[in-house]
């Protein structure tokens, strides 16, 4: 099972856009430091995630996702958790 998660800084209250195959140790390495990306920007908070049966329609999900961050969909889609 593979899972599409948004979370939320604390911080900088942004949103971040990933995927997984094992979402609880991903978010820990995210609050840990373990992401780059997300790093300075921690703590993060899990707002949503979706399970999939495939990588790729997992992947499909992210990036659909990510077109639409920033826009009043994706708030709609946040909002909803």
């Amino acid at each position: 099972m593979y899972s599409v998660y948004i979370l939320k800084s604390q911080v900088d209250l942004r949103y971040y856009i990933g995927q997984t195959e094992n979402l609880e140790a991903r978010i820990l390495l995210h609050n840990q430091g373990g992401v780059p990306s997300t790093k300075s920007r921690r703590p993060l908070e899990l707002v949503k995630s979706e399970s999939f049966a495939t990588r790729t329609e997992a992947r499909k999900r992210e990036n659909y996702l990510k077109s639409l961050k920033g826009g009043n969909e994706f708030r709609k889609i946040v909002e909803m958790t």
